[in-house]
């Protein structure tokens, strides 16, 4: 590899990482930023504007790098969320903050979607895989870091620093594209499509709303999240016609042949089972077989490195294998793995998780990474930047809707569990209090009402990579990567 391409590489990876792990830094460093900010009401708008933000500025940023370069759109978009991070790092209050975040996600839209959209311009499909199994990579690492970075931070300086620490990355990152990333695009003038923007931002921002005020509540109200989601459709509709008479459409209607339809569907329902396994492995891990945060970190590390070894021979089976049968292949590897976890009880041994989550790490880091390369061969040039964003977008959506129904279903899996051993007024959110133990309700049924839950999830789980194996058998033979 050119030392030029290398020094592309290490860029991306600085940016991939910097919006990786902000998320997982912050969730260390939540308590001590709400006690210092006299804000616990507004902790769940930390996260949710920087989820939102990031990503309804994904397709966006698609379209932009198609129309002003790849390097020019990430620039801008890592300043931006530099700019983010100082910002939240001299915060003196929670809505100031949370003002912050959004322009941190405004920033890490970007990140998010062109680092892939570069990568797909500047190698090969066998290169690729390789490649992008790295940058998925630097979000296992992330997740790992995370936790013991801001808890680092925050013990010898302060909250505020898990912010500041991006700056220097996030320059050394714009240093090495500014000096290494060459482009040839022909500059033109542009229309750009302000209508089409805003009618599908505000279709996102209802939808993510209207998920995520389901997942929030434990028995939850359907009347506004049902408005939202029709509205959202409603919108959708009126899109497409904005779109077909838009002279430069940010999302153009070519790009979603059959290849990019089944592929796109497939990438939505395996972030939908990813976010399942993110989330309540954890959980199972320290609520049920009562493991601390750093055992539980370890047991789930070695599927990040399951996710790289995937792209690496992922790399090797592209010259050998036709791309249906890898969708297969992973699809396949997904769906039996995530058997494995009906066996989880609350005596299961740690190897055996171990196992179950490095199989499923090798489906994983396969599976988006084939998709992402399908994608970005699936259309012309000029068109890659929106057709990458619209499946990052759709990959997004799959993990905000799922992390929503999820925490839904969980919920009321525990809730009905307690009204079944005829045990009534217990919920997720007093499940721990002293008045709840102290009532008789003992820490082995509690685990007990968390493990019927978690089946009930993992059911769903199957269910999911079921369905994205049924949409592999969709995808046409005939296509072949570049």
């Amino acid at each position: 590899m050119e030392s030029k391409n290398r020094n592309i590489i290490i860029a991306i990876m600085l940016a991939t990482f910097l919006g990786a792990v902000e998320g997982t830094v912050v969730t260390t460093a939540i308590p001590t930023i709400v006690k210092s900010l006299n804000g616990f009401e507004l902790m769940s708008w930390i996260f949710s504007m920087y989820l939102l933000t990031s990503t309804i500025t994904t397709p966006i940023y698609g379209k932009l790098s198609d129309l002003y370069g790849r390097k020019n759109t990430l620039i801008v978009g890592i300043s931006i969320f530099l700019l983010g991070s100082f910002l939240c790092g001299i915060s003196m209050n929670m809505y100031s903050l949370i003002a912050f975040r959004a322009l941190q996600g405004i920033g890490a839209g970007s990140i998010f979607t062109v680092t892939y959209t570069i990568v797909g311009d500047l190698f090969a499909a066998s290169e690729r895989a390789k490649i992008q199994g790295w940058v998925g990579t630097v979000w296992g690492v992330a997740s790992l870091l995370g936790p013991f970075l801001g808890g680092f931070l925050i013990d010898t300086l302060s909250w505020h620093w898990i912010f500041f620490i991006n700056i220097p990355f996030g320059i050394i990152s714009i240093v090495l594209l500014k000096n290494n990333l060459k482009e040839n695009f022909k500059k033109r003038k542009v229309r750009i499509d302000y209508m089409g923007t805003l009618v599908l931002t505000t279709s996102i921002v209802l939808i993510l709303y209207g998920f995520l005020s389901v997942g929030k509540k434990s028995s939850p109200d359907m009347v506004l999240p049902v408005i939202c989601i029709g509205v959202a459709l409603a919108l959708m509709f009126v899109f497409y016609f904005v779109e077909k008479k838009s002279e430069e459409p940010i999302m153009p209607f070519e790009i979603f042949t059959r290849v990019n339809i089944v592929v796109s569907i497939i990438g939505f329902l395996v972030s939908a089972s990813l976010i399942a396994i993110d989330v309540y492995m954890p959980i199972y891990i320290q609520n049920v077989l009562g493991f601390g945060a750093t055992i539980s970190g370890i047991c789930i590390a070695p599927m990040s490195f399951t996710w790289l070894i995937s792209s690496i021979v992922l790399s090797k089976w592209l010259t050998i294998y036709k791309e249906k049968s890898i969708i297969l292949i992973c699809s396949i590897i997904l769906l039996l793995s995530s058997f494995i976890l009906l066996t989880f009880s609350v005596g299961s041994a740690l190897p055996w998780i171990i196992l179950c989550v490095s199989i499923m790490g090798f489906g994983f880091g396969g599976t988006f990474t084939i998709v992402t390369i399908v994608v970005q061969d699936s259309v012309n040039y000029d068109m890659r930047g929106a057709a990458t964003a619209s499946n990052i977008l759709l990959r997004n959506l799959g993990q905000t809707i799922g992390v929503s129904i999820f925490g839904t279903i969980f919920n009321l899996s525990i809730i009905k569990y307690f009204q079944n051993i005829g045990i009534k007024d217990i919920n997720p959110s007093n499940l721990y209090s002293s008045s709840i133990l102290n009532s008789g309700v003992s820490l082995q049924l509690i685990k007990k009402s968390l493990i019927s839950g978690l089946h009930l999830l993992f059911i769903c789980v199957i269910g999911i990579n079921l369905i994205s194996f049924l949409f592999g058998l969709l995808f046409p033979k005939k296509f072949k990567i570049k």
